[in-house]
């Protein structure tokens, strides 16, 4: 059983700049997405990090918010969030997938997605994931994209000479 083995967790990166979440939640289980929505927003407020947040219909949905804020708006980064629940057809199947590869594939393009939308077979293992004070996925969520926002300013301040362009040491005197 999950619950009774032990991870390692890596410290809250620490910010010079301000960073600024958009939490995207599908309220489908409206008591576990609160869950997941109270683990996330505390992590975000433990490292210091505004945030709004955005309920969309379903887990379906989430990507494409996520897409639309990151090419008009100005976050850092997304967390996503709800719950899936595997029912008597392969809707599941195609929701879980659909989700998990959509928010995968704006990752590969460069966006800071945690992803906490939840996959589960029952709603037992839906509170043990989503309860903050238990496995707080919500928390490792938001956890999970601000170290990728740390990770992105990290290297995207570290310019280097590319083709005909110098790097920015040479123009130093």
């Amino acid at each position: 059983m999950a619950s009774s083995e032990t991870h390692y967790t890596l410290p809250l990166p620490t910010f010079e700049k301000p960073v600024k979440l958009l939490i995207v939640v599908a309220p489908y289980y409206r008591a576990i997405a609160d869950q997941l929505i109270a683990g996330a927003s505390k992590t975000a407020k433990d490292c210091g990090a505004d945030f709004e947040i955005i309920e969309v219909p379903g887990a379906l949905e989430v990507p494409t918010v996520v897409a639309m804020a990151e090419r008009q708006s100005n976050f850092d980064g997304y967390v996503a969030l709800g719950c899936i629940i595997r029912g008597e057809t392969t809707h599941y199947d195609t929701v879980c997938n659909d989700s998990s590869r959509a928010l995968s594939l704006l990752g590969l393009q460069g966006a800071c997605i945690g992803n906490g939308i939840l996959t589960v077979e029952n709603m037992a293992q839906a509170q043990a994931r989503a309860n903050p004070d238990d496995q707080n996925k919500g928390g490792g969520a938001a956890a999970a994209a601000l170290h990728l926002i740390a990770l992105s300013r990290r290297w995207s301040s570290a310019r280097k000479g590319i083709g005909f362009r110098p790097s920015e040491d040479s123009f130093r005197a």
